[in-house]
Order: C-alpha cells, then structure tokens, then sequence
C-alpha cells in the first residue's frame, strides 16, 4: 500500500511532524528563526478553535479586551520570581528609530529609550497595572477577563506550532475576593480546556496539578491538561494556575471589603495556545498525513468535481453545487455543516490526496456517470483504505440518502477519532511499576514509544522534591501531573515510601 506521505511514523516521528505541517499546507518559515506563516488550512484550524473556545470563556463569565504588545521594562522588576522564569527568552526593543549608513539601515544611536520596552511574553505585569486601578472595592469583584494575542519567548529549539518564538494564544487573568473563589475560577477554566480539547479535538487528556517545581513561575498552584502523543511522549496542552495574592501584592490589586478594610486580591491565570494544533497532528495524523476532527475542520465535506474540459464539465459543477446547496442546510455538532467544492484545475486524484494530506473528513468526487445515476462516491478520511486489496475505500452513495445522514457521519468521525486516541493512550500507560529500577528499565528499553508511567505520590517538596527530579532527569522523563479524578492509591509513595495521596503521571514531553 503505498501512502500519501514519503515517511512514516515509525520510521521517522519528528521527521514525520514536519512533513505532516508542510504537506498538509499548515504552515511554513518565515525567514526569522522560530517564527512561522500560518497557511489559511492551518489558520482556518485556529480560526475554528478561537471561535468554540471564546464561546465557553465567555459563557464562564469572562469579557474579551486587548493589552499592548510592549511592555515597561520595569513593570517586570516587581515580580522577581515570575521574571526569572522567562528573563532568557524575553525579546527587548532598545531603539524607535533606523537610519540610512554607507547605503545601509542601522540602528540609530541616538534613538534610544528612555526605558526598553519588552515584547510580551506573558501579560501578568500589564494586567496587573490594569487591575491596580480598576479594583478598588469589593463590587468590582470577580473581575475576569481574556485576550486573544501573540506572544514572544525566544525559544532555543523551535517546532512549528509545538515551540516556536512567536505564537498565538489566549490568556485569562481574573481577580478575587477570597482564595476559594480564585480557586474554583482556576479549576472551572481547567475543566473548560478538558472538555474542550476531548469534546472538539477528539483529544483524550488528563487534567490534574502539577508538582511543585513544575509549576508557572509565582504561582502557588498550577494544574495542566496533559495529552499523549503517538510517540507515547505527553504534550502538555493547557495550563491553569491560581496565583494567591503574589502578583496582587507586587502590582498592589486591593480592594476595600464590605467592612471598610484594604484586602488583597487572590489572582488567576490561564491560557491555551496553538500548540494545539501540533496536538491535533501528533494525535490523530497517520501515515497519509493529518486527519482534521470534523468540530474543527475548515471544510467538513469536500467535493471534487470530475473536470475533463468537455461540454459536460458545467452540469457536473451545477450538480456539485446542488449537493453543496443540500449539505448547508444540514447542521452537525449545532452548526451548518461546512461544504467547499473544489473547481480549481488539475487531475482529480491529485487533488483528492492533497485533500486528504490536509485531513479534510469526508471527500466527495463526482462524475458523469455519477451525476446520471444521482450518486456521489464518498471517502471517509478516518476509514481511508479497503482491508481486502489496499484501495480507497470509496462507497457509491445515494445523493438524498448521504445529504440525509451527513451529519451523523462527521458526527461519527469525531467520536471514532476520540476513542482510537482514547484506546492508543490507555494502553500505553503503565500501573504496575513498583520500584526505580523496573521504571528506569522501561524508559530505557521503550525509546520509540515510552508511553506514561503511573505510581503513587505523597507530594513531597523542597530537597526531598528536588533530589527525585534530578534522578528523574537521569532518565530524560518527568512528573507530568496528578489526575484530580483518580482515586487515592492504598499503596505508599513510590519515592518516598510515605502515604500516597495521590497518583503521579511521568513520561518524556514535548
């Protein structure tokens, strides 16, 4: 069976990501290290997540607002913890102003600033500034607000969409009377990414707290989602972090309570980026390329008329976009279902791989023969292939039966591509490791595809935390998170031998 990418990802899993974003027309360089051109497939996939995913922040109570791009320099002096965490991948703008040298444009020294401005990173600082002068008393609380934007972190080794210097996210921060409701606000928007990346990625993660040196710089909780990849490697796909009142007391975000007395507020942070969309290639591509979940796709249905040149060529477009005029005015997932009919030139099954590189869910193509007998040869990308002789697995459907059943079908794609993730992930997660050295063994003789480790946990801090993750470091793993939905194991620490009070996921991350 000979596969619409050159590479496999047995053979070649990094390599296999590359091809993936470049055939499946993502994304390409830009000609500056680490950032990237978003193609309009790959644009129309965050598109798509930027709309379902503001519908939920914003039926949480949340109200959307844009910060600016530069921030004072000594906005991040107050927060030296949170600072020191992206101070080596801050960008800095020290000069306003070029000018022509020798035929050449250089820096002007005399355009200096009078204080640098750095490229948002993050934006608890600006926020915080904000939030200093909009609370004031206890009715201004919760606030809670999010912006759309694009930040900067100058990453050393960068992957499109996985880790790159500039990205595109979301980010909420609110502001709170007490911990309690900060904390239920951090949890709530957890639980909205949980959903969100199983409900419309089709991408099984686990949503749990993170350990204590795994958490955002300043904060004193963070939680995660956390996926597995193909290659048995986590990528951690959002975060969630109940500040306290750190970043409160640094920007002084106090409120007068009902009582008439000065309280510091409890802050929260969360965001998602689109680092999603190399989750949604590492979990559902294949060795033909990307397999877009229907929820999320561009184009749901494409249909690809048979185009020869001939007289016949305007009635097989006229029937094609009858089929297309039918499909919209039926609604899956509570949307019209998205149609495109692709009349550009060009042999139709070159077309047809294109579409299916880029993981359109159901490709149409549509003859003479076809128009005649009012059918459509329909090709589903989750079912690609005929077990018995390798081919295309085409079925000739009825044009008011398939128009009829159109919904249920992407519906049905969605949830196939769920469980098989679902299923990959499970039964790639060991709970029956008791000792170090059975876990070290695993990780040394599962390069390929480690998978994820479970054991019990007595959340140790300090020394006794730090001693465990440089022995974890030996092993190129790490703690990715404790689930919040599992039961507390009846079995001691795994590292400490102390009572466990919850149970710890480890594996290697993107």
């Amino acid at each position: 069976m000979r596969h619409a990418l050159d590479i496999k990802r047995e053979d070649d899993f990094a390599a296999w990501y590359q091809a993936v974003v470049s055939q499946a027309d993502l994304a390409e360089e830009s000609g500056v290290r680490g950032c990237m051109i978003i193609k309009p497939w790959g644009w129309g996939i965050w598109e798509r997540i930027q709309r379902l995913l503001d519908e939920q922040i914003k039926l949480t109570g949340h109200d959307n607002c844009y910060f600016p791009i530069f921030i004072p320099l000594s906005y991040f002096g107050k927060e030296a913890e949170h600072v020191e965490g992206f101070a080596k991948e801050m960008a800095v703008v020290t000069h306003h102003r070029l000018k022509a040298e020798d035929g050449k444009l250089v820096v002007d020294p005399d355009a200096e600033l009078e204080e640098p401005l750095v490229v948002r990173p993050t934006s608890e600082t600006v926020i915080g500034q904000a939030m200093h002068r909009w609370v004031q008393s206890w009715r201004d609380l919760p606030l809670k607000i999010n912006q759309w934007a694009n930040v900067v972190r100058w990453e050393m080794r960068t992957r499109m969409f996985l880790r790159t210097s500039e990205f595109l996210w979301q980010e909420g921060h609110t502001a709170h009377a007490d911990k309690a409701d900060a904390m239920d606000e951090t949890l709530k928007m957890l639980e909205v990414y949980r959903a969100f990346a199983e409900d419309v990625l089709a991408m099984p993660v686990i949503a749990g707290e993170k350990p204590e040196n795994e958490r955002f710089p300043g904060a004193d909780a963070t939680f995660s989602i956390e996926a597995m990849m193909q290659d048995g490697k986590a990528l951690q796909a959002g975060t969630s972090h109940y500040l306290g009142t750190t970043f409160a007391e640094a920007a002084d975000i106090r409120y007068q309570d009902s009582e008439g007395q000065q309280q510091l507020c409890h802050t929260t942070s969360w965001g998602v980026s689109t680092r999603m969309i190399g989750g949604v290639i590492m979990t559902h591509g294949d060795d033909d390329g990307l397999a877009v979940p229907p929820r999320v796709a561009p184009h749901q249905i494409v249909i690809l008329p048979l185009l020869r040149g001939k007289d016949e060529d305007a009635d097989i477009i006229n029937y094609c976009e009858e089929v297309r005029t039918a499909l919209i005015g039926q609604d899956v997932f509570r949307e019209p279902i998205r149609v495109l009919v692709d009349r550009k030139p060009g042999k139709t099954a070159v077309k047809r791989w294109g579409w299916v590189r880029k993981g359109a869910p159901l490709i149409i193509e549509v003859g003479p023969r076809d128009m005649e007998g009012d059918k459509l040869s329909v090709l589903r990308r989750d079912a690609l292939w005929r077990e018995d002789d390798g081919k295309p697995d085409f079925a000739l459907q009825d044009r008011h039966d398939f128009v009829f059943c159109a919904g249920g079908i992407l519906a049905e794609i969605q949830q196939t591509l769920f469980e098989r993730a679902r299923e990959r992930r499970d039964a790639a997660i060991r709970y029956d490791v008791t000792d170090f050295e059975t876990l070290a063994d695993h990780f040394r003789e599962s390069e390929t595809k480690p998978g994820w480790v479970a054991v019990p946990w007595s959340r140790p801090t300090g020394a006794a935390l730090d001693a465990i993750v440089e022995k974890l470091k030996t092993l190129k793993i790490t703690i990715r998170n404790s689930a919040l939905d599992a039961d507390v194991p009846d079995a001691p620490c795994f590292f400490t031998g102390d009572k466990a009070v919850e149970t710890i996921y480890i594996g290697r991350t993107y």
